[in-house]
């Protein structure tokens, strides 16, 4: 019965071949610093005995740099590919010298135990509660982190964002502009725990999602220096923000209000979801019905969506930016350089599905 030969390892790997462990380790990560052949010869030897080279966990130990970003994500991990905004963003932090690694906790924090379990060198808190369980899953492990869009305020990190109130205030005012007074609000969700169904003005500062709040916030204060009282403006909100629970907000919204001239939505998706209702309902876009959005994604640019373009790309790459400086900082021991916060510009984008409100 033939024994099987222990697995290689680097040390036994360089002792066969007559050269230093660098050498070999070069051979993975440095091969420029090799002659073809050199290189070629030392793999061969490896596949031969089995050794899979470095281990990169312990070179991670070595160097205290894993090479990999967590972005904590408060849905599940389809959002992150599903959400055209996330995706845009996810595409600007990808600009970054690191890898990605996703941790999405859920809408209901249940994954929190995800946190503790990733290896990375930082965090971006991505648009989450300032009470959300995978937040304070983030602050315990020590990491810097920088934090995009929510909470406005959190002590000692980064922050990256857009002043989300008076930028839907710039949706209510091209809607009051066009001569549109009976107008409503279709969110997405404003509390961490989910409701579907309307809010009253009055119940908005109770609101724990500060992007949304800010939003609805500013077009009620826009629309109210239009001479809009705000206490008739109606509010509906849905947890998902997703086409059908747009459109069956849209259905809830205009049933209870049917004489509505003008929908401001506070994400593009929720304008789509309101633009497809409309269809089934042969509700003519912006005739009878005008619309607008926010994000400026590029489905929505492409359907003719009046929007609010925010830099969604811009965010991610400003994200990406400021954690590798924090990452970088900790590695060498530095102290951490005081924490920015940059706020970035958004813009409306005029589309097709908003008019003038006919006499």
């Amino acid at each position: 019965m033939h024994k099987r030969r222990p697995r290689g390892t680097l040390a036994s790997l360089a002792a066969d071949l007559g050269v230093s462990r660098t050498t070999v380790s070069n051979a993975y990560n440095h091969p420029d610093q090799l002659s073809p052949a050199l290189r070629a010869r030392i793999l061969a030897a490896a596949e031969a005995r089995g050794y899979p080279g470095p281990d990169p966990t312990a070179r991670s130990l070595r160097t205290r740099r894993v090479g990999s970003l967590g972005v904590l994500l408060t849905e599940d991990l389809s959002y992150a590919f599903e959400d055209y905004a996330s995706v845009e963003f996810l595409a600007g932090l990808a600009d970054s010298p690191f890898a990605l690694t996703l941790v999405p906790t859920g809408s209901d924090g249940g994954n929190r135990g995800l946190v503790d379990s990733v290896v990375v060198d930082g965090f971006v808190v991505y648009s989450v509660a300032s009470d959300d369980p995978g937040l304070a899953a983030v602050r315990t492990t020590g990491l810097p982190f920088v934090v995009c869009d929510q909470p406005y305020d959190v002590e000692g990190h980064s922050f990256v964002g857009i002043d989300d109130a008076s930028s839907a205030a710039l949706a209510a005012r091209a809607v009051a502009q066009a001569g549109h007074r009976r107008i409503g609000i279709l969110a997405k969700r404003l509390m961490r725990a989910r409701f579907d169904g309307p809010v009253s003005p009055a119940e908005l500062p109770t609101a724990d999602l500060h992007v949304q709040r800010a939003r609805v916030h500013g077009v009620l204060e826009e629309l109210a220096a239009w001479g809009v009282d705000k206490r008739t403006i109606p509010i509906v909100t849905r947890h998902h923000n997703d086409e059908a629970s747009a459109a069956d907000g849209a259905r809830e919204l205009l049933e209870r209000n049917p004489d509505l001239t003008a929908v401001v939505c506070t994400t593009d998706s929720m304008a789509l979801g309101a633009l497809a209702y409309a269809h089934d309902q042969r509700i003519e876009v912006p005739r009878e019905l005008s619309i607008t959005g926010f994000d400026g994604i590029e489905l929505a640019k492409a359907r003719g969506l009046t929007t609010i373009a925010q830099p969604l790309k811009a965010k991610g790459r400003m994200c990406g930016k400021l954690l590798s400086s924090a990452v970088t900082e900790r590695l060498k021991d530095q102290a951490p350089a005081d924490p920015k916060r940059v706020l970035l510009k958004a813009h409306l984008i005029p589309g097709a599905t908003l008019a003038p409100l006919e006499p």
